[in-house]
């Protein structure tokens, strides 16, 4: 359910940006800790755009995989199959370097 106000916010952000005009697609990037669901946002997407100028505008959404840089010897990683251990040195976890983005990358208008 917290995908409902994130997708008013995305349809805000791009009709704001584009003025009047028609909105075509809209870019979002999306980290894979933040648990939004792309199907989610598409569903709410599809009830909040009509009469507005994102209408009929197409989402496209690009994955940011998980990424640590160990704390003990600042190995960059990712972990494989839910495994936080350094590669390196076993340490568990680390800093997140990324996967925790969540933004509107670029919208495409109809000019």
């Amino acid at each position: 359910m917290h995908e409902l106000p994130v997708t008013e916010e995305i349809v805000r952000i791009a009709t704001e940006h584009a003025g009047a005009k028609r909105i075509i697609a809209i870019h979002l990037v999306i980290g894979e800790l933040t648990s939004f669901i792309d199907d989610a946002i598409q569903f709410y997407f599809d009830l909040i755009a009509p009469d507005t100028p994102a209408e009929g505008a197409t989402l496209h959404f690009r994955r940011v995989a998980v990424r640590f840089r160990c704390r003990n010897c600042a190995t960059e990683f990712e972990p494989v199959n839910h495994d936080w251990h350094c590669p390196a040195c076993e340490a568990l976890g680390g800093e997140v370097i990324a996967g925790k983005e969540f933004h509107v990358e670029s919208i495409e208008v109809d000019v």
